[in-house]
């Protein structure tokens, strides 16, 4: 068969014009139906109203002669008419709104319902009024034969209830409420009657509750329908916390061990529910005695006859197993561990069977429920490590984890990767025997269950690379290697899903990175990527939350090799790119540089690339650029950025002579304003500028800490390869001769005094500042080391104070004075890491002044 070829000229002859017209007679006769369904003139004529009427005459009018729509639209409309007019609306709409209840259809009784609880939490009117004008029709749409209505008309009932005085409510509906809840009074009427007791438990104090509450409690708990019974059954929990522990004792529990045992399997079932949520309230004999005997049996008899109850039973054993760890003999213990494991896996043991025929028996209906157990166990396994001790969880619950980590259900994995966390925070110091389970999760085939692990990501590998007092190297060397391909991993399969918001939520939680790996790890597998987004991806939150993961990786890149090809990358390709959507970017990636970086750097590389593109050719850039120049001109500092203030003068005098789009010229000109209210910050403190300036000091300080960590750690290299090589040839001058040697050793400890204190000082500096580079590294984007400075402080007065030991008292107070002096001008990098020349010069005059007379000596005692 030859494809049909649509051509895209249509002919027009007149063999092919009847057609065309056949078909458009055969659309017209489609639209007749739709041209028949509209409104008559006699419909619209009955559906008009006056205009000139009030908003409460046309809302009367429309509830006495309008159609049902109408009247529906003026319930609606009731919040309204109270705000506005709450007298008149009480005097002339209610009544008429109580007379088209009767007969209104589900529609207008269910928009009632809701405007009448609006009304209350609006508190149009006094409490005293809403009872008077608002109580009663309420209580007469309570037994409403439709289910829907009359269960909308109970919520705002309930409601009601908590507002209104104790009086009001005990003459208005605990004493109408005896004769509703007999026998005699319908289904509906009696299950309304239960849930209403359950909300005036907590109304009335305990006396009144079981003189007058209580026996209508006993009744329906007997109560020959079932749903009657299941209901109060749910309400006991209430009732219980009205009446408190001595009465729920005598009163409640006799009642919940009776229906525990009830014929229908719904009563049951809310008996244990109740039973699980009460047992704060029972004391060790109560729970030993009763209630422990009565879960044993829900226990056996779930697999057995009852499978109704399994599911409520595997969602509340974690909180159970809790509540009765006390009184729990270890033979219990064991078995109700073992009755967990089996609900964990229940439903897998067929498939791992290969017994064809019991799968073909398990219907539908039970795999759905055995999904619902296994989600469920793995709900519960955060508790049920707490009840084994973490300390035994590689015994006994580990191959439990794996199989939920592992289940074919995408439910139960998601469910474990909520509470991933959780279980890494129990396990503490053993959570590296999880690191399988979370690479398999990182790469997981559902974006959902990646989803639900990437929201605590950076808590997570933060606990699995640190945590704990078996977190030492090994363990970091055992996860990283795999960690590391899984994130990649897991970054791709987001990025190929339609899945954005997933994307970009991984990518913000990337950032934790540098306080987890290494920064050539970051730079090799993390920071190019993060740039291809950039440039590539087609989603605005993704590029945005892309480029400032960037910009942090960037911020504690180790290698200033690095960070200017990175710097470099950003202006050419994205600030110099051909797309204007890259120059776009660009602006917003300055925007991060200037959050996360000082405003000295910021200037340095990022003030003048910025500044170019106040001639970009498209109107969008030049925009964007304008809302930018107020951030921009706030990391100036006067005098030493005078000349790129004249810059920033300059291309704005630019713009407002030479820009021609209206658009961009209106946001030039309200920018203009604001820049001319702006003041400039001076290179010394301000009170005024004060915290920002303390702030920026802060950052440029571990700026020039990353350049002083590369400078040591190539210092460190070095006399590590030369070290090696003179202990070398030391080794073998000394094997050949031994006087030598000792002559060497002579003249070492004698001549040489004032070389070996320098130098001894010029390493003890360079290993104070190595202890702060590493722990600088190590606490880089955590919040519990956001004050850096308290840790190089000690360490330098270290270094000092170690390296003046042998100089007498003088000699250290002038060095402290000086290095105070440093500090307090403002150089932050200096004051804190002075280098090894300038120690060795405060040596050798040190020594000087030591070998002088006897007067330079007494002088310096006196000061």
């Amino acid at each position: 068969m030859h494809p049909i070829i649509f051509f895209s000229k249509m002919d027009f002859s007149q063999s092919n014009l009847f057609g065309y017209i056949e078909d458009l007679q055969e659309l017209t006769i489609i639209e007749r139906p739709v041209r028949r369904s509209l409104k008559t003139p006699e419909e619209i004529e009955r559906l008009t109203v006056d205009e000139e009427l009030s908003d409460i005459e046309r809302a009367v009018y429309l509830l006495s002669s309008g159609q049902d729509i109408q009247g529906t639209s003026v319930v609606a409309n009731l919040p309204v008419l109270m705000r506005q007019n709450p007298a008149e609306t009480l005097r002339r709409v209610l009544p008429k709104i109580r007379e088209v209840l009767h007969v209104a259809g589900v529609e207008m009784q269910l928009t009632a319902a809701v405007s009448f609880l609006t009304i209350l939490q609006e508190e149009s009117v006094s409490i005293h009024m809403y009872s008077h004008s608002f109580l009663h029709i309420i209580l007469q749409n309570l037994e409403h034969r439709d289910a829907g209505v009359s269960n909308a008309w109970l919520e705002t009932l309930l409601a009601v209830i908590e507002a209104l005085p104790k009086e009001t409510v005990r003459h208005e509906i605990l004493n109408p409420l005896v004769s509703k809840a007999q026998l005699s009074q319908t289904l509906q009427s009696r299950l309304v009657s239960c849930k209403i007791l359950g909300k005036l438990a907590n109304k009335f104090e305990a006396h009144i509750v079981k003189r007058e509450i209580l026996p209508l409690v006993k009744s329906l708990c007997q109560d020959v329908e079932y749903e009657v019974r299941t209901c109060m059954c749910r309400q006991l929990e209430h009732i219980a916390q009205g009446v408190g522990t001595e009465l729920t004792k005598t009163v409640v529990l006799p009642e919940l061990v009776e229906l525990a045992r009830d014929e229908g399997s719904s009563v049951r079932l809310a008996a244990f529910e109740t039973l699980v949520n009460l047992l704060d309230m029972f004391d060790a004999d109560d729970r030993s005695q009763t209630v422990l005997p009565l879960v044993k049996s829900f226990c056996e008899k779930s697999f057995k006859a009852d499978e109704s109850i399994l599911v409520s039973l595997s969602f509340h054993l974690g909180k159970l197993c809790n509540g009765l760890y006390g009184i729990f003999t270890p033979e219990q213990h064991l078995r109700f561990l073992e009755f967990y494991k089996k609900l964990s896996t229940l439903g897998l043991q067929q498939e791992n069977g290969h017994n064809d025929n019991q799968l073909q028996l398990q219907t539908l209906e039970q795999e759905k429920k055995y999904i619902s157990v296994r989600k469920n166990c793995a709900y519960n396994f955060p508790a049920m490590i707490v009840f084994v001790d973490p300390k035994n969880f590689h015994l006994e619950l580990y191959s439990i984890f794996f199989c939920l980590c592992h289940d074919p259900e995408v439910p139960v994995r998601y469910t474990m990767a909520i509470s991933f966390y959780e279980v890494a925070k129990l396990l503490n110091c053993g959570v590296y025997t999880i690191h399988k389970e979370l690479v398999t999760l990182l790469q997981d085939e559902s974006l959902e269950v990646l989803d639900a692990l990437a929201g605590h990501l950076p808590e997570i590998l933060e606990l699995m690379t640190n945590g704990g007092e078996n977190s030492g190297s090994e363990s970091k060397l055992l996860s990283i290697p795999d960690l590391i391909p899984a994130l990649t991993t897991a970054e791709q399969r987001a990025a190929a899903s339609l899945k954005w918001r997933t994307h970009e939520k991984l990518l913000q939680k990337y950032a934790c990175l540098p306080h987890i790996i290494s920064s050539d790890q970051i730079y090799y597998r993390f920071l190019h990527r993060m740039l291809t987004i950039i440039l590539t991806n087609n989603v605005l939150p993704v590029q945005k939350a892309a480029a400032r993961t960037l910009c942090v990786y960037l911020r504690y890149n180790r290698k200033q090799e690095q960070r200017h090809e990175v710097i470099q990358k950003l202006i050419e390709q994205l600030g110099q790119g051909k797309s204007y959507w890259n120059r776009l970017r660009f602006l917003d990636t300055c925007e991060f540089i200037m959050e996360l970086f000082s405003k000295s750097f910021f200037c340095k590389y990022f003030f003048l690339p910025v500044l170019e593109l106040t001639h970009d050719p498209v109107a969008n850039v030049r925009m964007k650029l304008c809302y930018l120049l107020p951030k921009v001109k706030s990391t100036l500092k006067i005098p030493t950025d005078k000349h790129l203030l004249q810059q920033l003068e300059l291309c704005i005098r630019k713009l407002l002579c030479q820009e021609k789009d209206k658009d961009v010229l209106t946001i030039v000109k309200r920018t203009v304003l604001e820049l001319d209210r702006m003041e400039i910050s001076v290179d010394a403190f301000q009170k005024r500028f004060y915290e920002n300036d303390l702030l920026d000091q802060e950052k440029e300080r571990q700026e020039h800490l990353l350049l002083e960590m590369e400078q040591l750690e190539k210092e460190k290299q070095q006399n590590e390869g030369r070290s090696t090589n003179i202990n070398d040839k030391m080794f073998e001058k000394k094997r050949r001769d031994s006087k030598t040697s000792s002559v060497l050793t002579k003249s070492i400890t004698v001549s040489v005094p004032g070389s070996s204190s320098g130098t001894s000082a010029g390493k003890e500096d360079r290993k104070s500042k190595l202890v702060r580079s590493q722990s600088f590294s190590t606490q880089a984007l955590h919040p519990k080391y956001s004050n850096i400075d308290k840790c190089p402080n000690k360490s330098s007065a270290t270094g000092y104070t170690s390296s003046v030991s042998g100089m007498g008292k003088t000699c250290m107070l002038s060095f402290s004075d000086d290095s105070f002096r440093t500090h307090s001008t403002g150089n932050s990098g200096n004051a804190a890491f002075p280098s090894s020349s300038s120690s060795h010069s405060l040596f050798n005059s040190a020594e000087q002044k030591n070998n002088g007379n006897k007067e330079s000596q007494s002088r310096r005692t006196s000061m």
